[in-house]
Order: C-alpha cells, then structure tokens, then sequence
C-alpha cells in the first residue's frame, strides 16, 4: 500500500506488536526516529509502554519534540498515540513528576484512584463508545480490549473523548482531537477487535 506508516521509535517498550500488526494489516511500517523518515511519513504511531517523563525525555533528547509537533499541525496527518504514546499528547504528566507533554490535546495525566482494585490496570476490559466516529467502523461497543497502565489522560475539554472505560474510576480509553487519536489500550494485544480499530485508524484520510 503506498500509505507510509511511520512508527516512531523513541526507545519505550512494546514496539515489536504494533509493528507486527500494521504488516498483517498489509502496510510496510517504518521504524524510526529519523527526522527524514518522520517527513515521508503519512500517518505516524506512537506506540510505548513505561513511564510519562521517560517517554518526553526520549523525544527531548532526539530533538524531536517541536519537530513533531510542526509535522502534525501543517500536515494535518492521522497520528495514533497508544498507551503512554496516548498518554504524552496532553499537556502535563503527573507520573513521578510534573513533566510537559505535546500539547496536542489539552489535559493532564493523573494516577488512577487506588481502590477498590489494585494497579496496575492490568487485562481486559470493556470500552464503551460515547460518540460515533470512523475509528469504530464494523466495532460493536462494549467490546473488551487489553489495558496496562495506573495513570489515565484527564481531558480538558470533555468533547475530546470517544469512549471511556471505569477502573476504580471512569476514565478516557479513547480520545481524539482532529486527526490525532489516542488509545489507552493496546490494540496490538486486543485479538479481534483490536486489529480492526489498528485497521479503521491505517485507513484514515
């Protein structure tokens, strides 16, 4: 297909399943963090797994933060942040410290109420579409998908959230601000359902 998919390598974990994902889906991804590669590219990933002001140091230290952001805003490409890739386009992480994200969509990254379950986050659970969206194409809502995390995404304007799932407390499991998106769960381990939101993203215009 002559979509380049640019996955960003920014030294987080869990990048060998979403790479492996976007080839069973018929796409040749591009791993990297070239800035070259970053400008050919007509959709970018932003895959990870690990820590908030890991994540933003990684791309401080590739020079890649304004770079980014530049790309993003002239181009008006679908980007898709997973995890703490979903996480690091708010404003501010709160995870260890206060820590500047992207900015791409206003809100804060807080920690997960403690109780009445244990954190981390870890398995499957349901997420629940709260407004309608090219994203869920062929998706039936209520639909389980795989989650790792203990801090969630707290949206400034409540207009950013497609979906939402609860765990000690309701959280955004979705968000999307123009073409950028964010999933809070893995797609890359979500069996079915998630090959084909990784899918209805790939095939974004």
């Amino acid at each position: 297909m002559s979509d380049k998919i640019l996955v960003l390598d920014y030294k987080t974990g869990n990048v060998d399943s979403v790479v492996k994902s976007v080839k069973l889906l018929g796409y040749t991804p591009i791993f990297s963090f070239e800035k070259k590669k970053i400008n050919e590219a007509s959709k970018i990933i932003m895959p990870g797994q690990g820590a908030y002001n890991y994540a933003m140091d990684q791309l401080i230290k590739l020079d890649l933060v304004e770079f980014l952001k530049n790309k993003i805003h002239s181009e008006n490409i679908p980007v898709l942040g997973v995890c703490v890739g979903m996480q690091i386009l708010s404003s501010v992480g709160l995870e260890f410290k206060e820590t500047k994200g992207l900015d791409l969509i206003p809100g804060t990254v807080k920690p997960l109420k403690k109780h009445p379950n244990k954190l981390p986050h870890l398995g499957w659970n349901s997420v629940k579409f709260t407004k309608e969206d090219k994203i869920f194409t062929d998706l039936k809502n209520n639909k389980d998908f795989y989650f790792i995390h203990g801090f969630y995404f707290d949206c400034e304007n409540k207009d950013n959230i497609l979906a939402t799932t609860a765990y000690n407390n309701l959280f955004p499991s979705i968000i999307k601000s123009e073409k950028i998106y964010g999933f809070q769960f893995h797609p890359e381990k979500s069996l079915k359902n998630g090959i084909k939101i990784l899918e209805n993203f790939l095939k974004l215009r």
